[in-house]
């Protein structure tokens, strides 16, 4: 078995701020090298290839689609609510057909994709922390799910109040 290489992360918090498009570019490719070193680990770390792709890509999801492009975040400045906020709306709200299961998916890649940013110094402990609760609410992301799945007539709206995605 060949071995694979051991990436070191180069980047400063610094580097994922944009305000430009220009600069959103950057960033993205800097992300892009960031989820490719994530793989890279996961499957230093013994995972299968074909499971760490599938984590990568959930993580892929979430840091390019929802905080990159929606929520206009630094991925390494995390915000308490921002795990809350993909998983209890925005996953739901821009999934053709949103279930638990894959959402618990993306859930537990999003948790490995923050510890490995920890084991590279790109959060602190205490902001790993605060994710990992939030990634741990699985019923209350559930029932979000269920009473989505529900809504009739104009429901969206309430629905949408009590837990909107907006940042």
């Amino acid at each position: 078995m060949t071995e694979l290489p051991h990436p070191e992360a180069a980047f400063e918090h610094d580097d994922f701020d944009f305000d430009s498009i220009d600069e959103e570019v950057l960033v993205d490719q800097r992300c892009q090298q960031l989820l490719n070193r994530f793989y890279l680990h996961l499957q230093q770390q013994g995972m299968p290839a074909e499971r760490a792709s599938e984590m990568a890509f959930s993580a892929d999801l979430y840091l390019r689609d929802y905080l990159l492009d929606f929520g206009r975040q630094n991925v390494a400045r995390p915000q308490a609510g921002i795990i809350a906020k993909f998983a209890a709306s925005w996953f739901i709200t821009h999934t053709l057909d949103p279930e638990f299961p894959m959402l618990e998916q993306h859930l537990k890649a999003i948790v490995k994709f923050y510890r490995y940013l920890r084991q590279q110094h790109l959060i602190s402990e205490e902001e790993l922390a605060f994710l990992e609760r939030e990634a741990e609410d699985l019923e209350f992301y559930k029932a979000r799910i269920d009473t989505f799945l529900g809504i009739t007539g104009d429901g969206f709206v309430a629905w949408d109040q009590e837990y909107p995605a907006r940042f």
